[in-house]
């Protein structure tokens, strides 16, 4: 039984991402099924040369399968899902409503995506004035070295959103320690914590 009302967690992963038992968002969708709360963490097809369109009906998929009864639903995107959201948010998927929350994860930048041929269709929409369907959060590190622009002038101001950022933090992933993400689990658990970076 959930030790709080059951949350229902949709968990979506980047570019080569092979789900790694390691990674933070294993870990969190293992301590949230712990907790009793339902978790879909899926392998979005072909990981290393993924297809946007693709990627976006899995997306609505996973969207329309939400728990109607749970008391929260909640998304938590990293990388390149991160801008697969904001693809779902212009384009306004069915289901894209359907969330009480999503956490956006350091999102690669515009530039950095353009770069890679096998991702390059995922570049991000127009960002000014994109009408985001649910309350976001975006979080990234200080020194993301797929952020050179810095999420705040990347994401944040054309979003209008305030980006929190984390100290030496990088991408998030395992190159940077992500492992274990304590606040993250947290904030799954109660949106007015203050997401932190490992150790602190």
């Amino acid at each position: 039984m959930p030790t709080t009302p059951a949350l229902s967690v949709l968990i979506l992963h980047g570019w080569q991402n092979h789900r790694p038992e390691a990674h933070w968002q294993h870990w969190l969708a293992d301590r949230l099924t712990a907790l009793g709360h339902p978790v879909t963490y899926p392998r979005l097809p072909d990981p290393d040369t993924p297809s946007l369109e693709t990627w976006l009906t899995e997306l609505e998929g996973f969207l329309a399968g939400f728990d109607p009864t749970a008391t929260e639903r909640i998304v938590i995107a990293h990388s390149l899902s991160a801008v697969l959201w904001l693809h779902a948010a212009a384009r306004e998927l069915p289901g894209v409503t359907a969330p009480d929350r999503v956490l956006l994860v350091a999102p690669p930048s515009a530039s950095v995506v353009r770069s890679h041929p096998e991702i390059a269709e995922f570049t991000p929409p127009p960002l000014t004035g994109l009408p985001l369907p649910t309350p976001t959060h975006l979080v990234a590190g200080d020194n993301d070295p797929y952020l050179p622009e810095g999420v705040q002038q990347a994401y944040g101001t054309p979003l209008g959103l305030t980006a929190e950022l984390l100290p030496g933090a990088a991408h998030l992933d395992l190159d940077a320690g992500y492992g274990p993400w304590p606040s993250v689990l947290e904030w799954c658990q109660n949106p007015e914590t203050r997401l932190r970076a490992r150790g602190e």
